[in-house]
């Protein structure tokens, strides 16, 4: 049985710009992904069989779950029946704004072609990525991008150097909904040109209203050293960067009262080729 294990890596948004609301009630968006090193792992074992089957477990109860979808998706691509089963290790935290249900989805985009023997073009690929969510596609080349309209329309932008940071994850749910009403934005296109500046997302003033504790840890991460300091989506993670590993690490020891991850940033070659199945 063919099979493989592949890691699904986590994202950042270096820069998020929430413009007017579209005709197709999705919101304009300018962003900056950036992958970091922090990873789901997927075991995914592919047998042709009469009928398909995708069968998922994972270490989280994940409802409606994205990753069979991706499945059922990619084998009706390739007019392919077969049993799949996939054991899914998450370390991503869920709904943090950072993608991790995303990533999982496009790595098993990437996968089973890999594991059916066949190939699908690009092209296609991120428009099954894009059917999927609008993060997906981005998940399919990683490093940094400019991504526009829902966030699916990507673009390359010049990657940083190898830079490191920590990843802090209180236990606060942020509904996406919830945060895009919050912010308020109508049909109105804002100013011609409005642009995607680093390090800031529109969502934080109108997220740390809601909650302040989101606040109070971006500010413990500038008092702990970090030159950056953000957070990601449209919440609740947030980011410091720092100029060293051990400078992160020294940080995270102040954070002993909420889930920190330290991390470093992945440029596009590290990532296809951590991410390749072959």
């Amino acid at each position: 049985m063919p099979s493989v294990s592949v890691p699904a890596f986590a994202k950042i948004n270096l820069a998020l710009k929430v413009l007017q609301k579209r005709a197709d009630n999705y919101h304009e968006i300018r962003t900056i992904f950036q992958t970091i090193s922090v990873h789901d792992t997927l075991q995914i074992d592919y047998r042709p069989a009469r009928r398909t089957k995708v069968v998922l477990a994972s270490t989280v109860d994940i409802p409606d779950n994205i990753v069979v979808k991706a499945a059922n998706h990619v084998l009706q691509e390739m007019k392919a029946h077969a049993e799949v089963s996939i054991n899914l290790t998450k370390r991503i935290p869920m709904g943090g704004g950072l993608g991790g249900g995303s990533s999982d989805a496009a790595a098993v985009l990437r996968t089973l072609p890999v594991l059916a023997g066949q190939r699908i073009g690009m092209e296609r690929m991120v428009e099954l990525a894009a059917a999927l969510g609008s993060d997906v596609p981005f998940f399919l080349l990683g490093g940094t991008a400019l991504g526009i309209g829902r966030g699916e329309e990507l673009y390359p932008y010049p990657e940083p150097r190898r830079t490191f940071g920590l990843l802090v994850t209180p236990e606060i749910h942020v509904s996406t909904p919830e945060a895009y009403r919050a912010l308020g934005r109508g049909i109105t296109p804002p100013p011609v040109g409005s642009p995607c500046v680093l390090y800031e997302n529109d969502f934080e003033a109108a997220v740390f209203r809601m909650h302040p504790l989101l606040a109070k840890l971006k500010k413990r991460l500038f008092g702990a050293g970090a030159r950056v300091a953000l957070m990601t989506g449209s919440g609740a993670a947030l980011f410091g960067l720092f100029p060293s590993k051990s400078a992160a690490r020294m940080a995270q020891s102040q954070f002993s009262d909420t889930r920190t991850t330290v991390f470093d940033t992945l440029s596009r070659s590290q990532y296809l080729s951590l991410t390749s199945p072959t």
